[in-house]
């Protein structure tokens, strides 16, 4: 599969998968996986698991990343991690913004804006969501609230920081659900943030970033979803939590 942009492919393992756990999945991942070069390929355990991860994959060509981070440097805010933490662990992405942690956490844009840039100044990069609720789809809203968090969560960032920056389109309405957009719905979406990214910051920026779905992403419709122009690459939930099926996603998208 020949893409522009080097695709991308995250596995975030959500709140499952104690250490001995991730362990054993990982050293699986790197079985499979630790020597391809054609898709960046990235795991985002829990943090009880980052350290074990992190060292597992020193050698490797997996990716470490985490699922959220503070926007504070440090100081007096119990039970929150720092980006300096996350380098610490030789982490090199986060997952910010994420649908659940909007919904159940209530974070706003301007949080998660806030957030991409303390992880941006720390050397980290960030994986930025965005995505509609099915009632918003089918109000016909799509455009106007992901072009709303586009323009909140990436507020004044520059292009060098933008380039840095992966943007994840994750639909609301197919995380969890077995329920899938279309190839056509994905890239509509896809080519629609381009374009607001094209409007903010230039044709050569807006080439460069890379924006991955996620939503119920098999082995299955991987291939399809993934063959679409504007989609380059692709944040995986359920099934990053098993070695077999995250490895065949990345199989079936390699060049």
């Amino acid at each position: 599969m020949n893409k522009e942009r080097k695709l991308i492919i995250a596995g975030n393992w959500k709140m499952n998968k104690t250490v001995a756990e991730a362990t054993d999945l990982v050293e699986a991942l790197d079985r499979d996986l630790g020597t391809q070069t054609d898709v960046d390929v990235v795991v985002c355990p829990p943090f009880t698991a980052l350290d074990t991860v992190s060292a597992k994959l020193k050698n490797s060509l997996i990716k470490v990343g985490a699922q959220n981070m503070s926007e504070n440097d440090y100081g007096a805010f119990t039970g929150e991690i720092n980006a300096g933490m996350l380098r610490d662990l030789r982490v090199h992405y986060v997952i910010l913004g994420h649908s659940e942690r909007r919904e159940y956490q209530k974070e706003s844009d301007a949080l998660i804006n806030a957030k991409t840039k303390a992880a941006l100044t720390a050397g980290l990069k960030p994986i930025v969501c965005v995505g509609e609720t099915l009632a918003q789809r089918e109000a016909n809203e799509t455009e106007s609230v992901v072009g709303q968090q586009i323009a909140g969560s990436l507020a004044g960032l520059d292009a060098e920081q933008l380039k840095d920056t992966v943007i994840a389109y994750e639909p609301v309405w197919a995380i969890g659900t077995g329920k899938t957009a279309s190839s056509e719905q994905a890239q509509e979406v896809h080519a629609f943030i381009r374009s607001e990214i094209n409007k903010s910051h230039g044709e050569e920026v807006a080439k460069a970033v890379r924006i991955q779905y996620g939503g119920s992403v098999k082995p299955a419709n991987a291939e399809e979803l993934l063959g679409q122009p504007d989609v380059d690459g692709a944040l995986v939930g359920g099934a990053s939590l098993e070695a077999r099926s995250f490895s065949d996603i990345i199989n079936n998208t390699r060049n």
